[in-house]
């Protein structure tokens, strides 16, 4: 095993609630064996109190080790790091067996997905000039804070009257503003609303109608979150970065549909080595969020291209 970080170039600005990022900050884990080499990649968040080091750190104790993908479970909790490694051995598995990761898995992949674009926090005005460049984006979605959300989400919907829409505050809202904006929200024709209000008051969502469905994603990271999040959420968010990789990931989807969850599948800011591992995800949620290599200044070799909305598979090779 041998793993590396890498500070991956944005073409412009990613704004959210919390913050903007100029560069996908990330790490690279790669298992070599019988002359093939397995590769996986995770991104760190401050969020969860992960950086690059402290992923690292993580890796660095199980060098040298025999590892398996049910062992790599029990010896790294759900994150970054144990999504990189668990991504990395069931590349490696692909290469060395030659059967591929979706046939393996019986998961039958549509020739192209249609993922959700993103439009980034700045004015109502950028907004909309943003949600207008996106073209014939079928889905987008919008980042938004509490200063003047609903503004904002009227521009991109004059600008985009086709598209469905996701909304996403991450965390932003106080359930009164939550409370205020749903009516609004409805008119608008908002398909999902994400992560609303901070993921420590989610209990306040039990005494909220929901008039346009709410989803789970920091509230949300592991199959043990679901049945806390019953009659709260209609909604979960699946991240590999959360789950811990993808052996998580199918659990969590499996149980999600059990207890009666919709299930979007989403991603950080990141390049397409993150992205193809979670489009086996997506291929079966009602909603992808997978546009997270669409502001790399340049993509990884034999990456997944996206175009207008839909996201195609990678060159064969490049990861499963």
């Amino acid at each position: 095993m041998t793993f590396y970080s890498e500070s991956l170039p944005l073409s412009r600005p990613f704004r959210i609630s919390r913050g903007a990022k100029t560069s996908a900050d990330v790490v690279v884990v790669e298992l070599a064996q019988g002359g093939m080499v397995g590769r996986g990649e995770c991104v760190p968040y401050g969020r969860y109190q992960e950086n690059c080091a402290s992923v690292m750190a993580q890796l660095g104790v199980l060098q040298g080790q025999a590892l398996d993908r049910a062992q790599v479970q029990r010896l790294l909790p759900p994150g970054a790091a144990r999504n990189a490694l668990d991504c990395a051995l069931w590349d490696l598995e692909a290469k060395l067996s030659g059967i591929g990761v979706a046939e393996r898995l019986g998961i039958a992949t549509p020739p192209s997905l249609p993922t959700a674009l993103t439009v980034t926090l700045d004015t109502p005005e950028a907004m909309a000039a943003q949600a207008k460049a996106l073209g014939k984006a079928s889905l987008i979605k919008i980042k938004v804070d509490a200063q003047a959300p609903l503004e904002q989400i009227r521009a991109v919907r004059h600008a985009a009257p086709a598209a469905r829409l996701i909304v996403d505050p991450n965390e932003a809202w106080s359930p009164a503003l939550l409370v205020e904006a749903l009516p609004e929200l409805a008119v608008l024709r908002v398909d999902l609303l994400e992560q609303p209000i901070p993921a420590a008051q989610s209990e306040a969502l039990a005494t909220i109608t929901p008039l346009v469905p709410i989803c789970a994603d920091e509230a949300c990271h592991t199959t043990e979150d679901l049945p806390a999040l019953v009659g709260r959420y209609q909604v979960v968010n699946i991240k590999l970065d959360k789950t811990g990789g993808l052996t998580e990931a199918l659990t969590m989807l499996r149980d999600a549909r059990a207890m009666g969850f919709g299930v979007m599948t989403g991603c950080m800011t990141a390049s397409s080595l993150s992205i193809a591992p979670a489009m086996l995800i997506g291929a079966q949620s009602d909603f992808a969020d997978l546009d997270g290599a669409m502001l790399m200044v340049e993509d990884r070799p034999g990456a997944m291209p996206l175009r207008d909305g839909q996201l195609w598979p990678a060159a064969e090779g490049f990861w499963g």
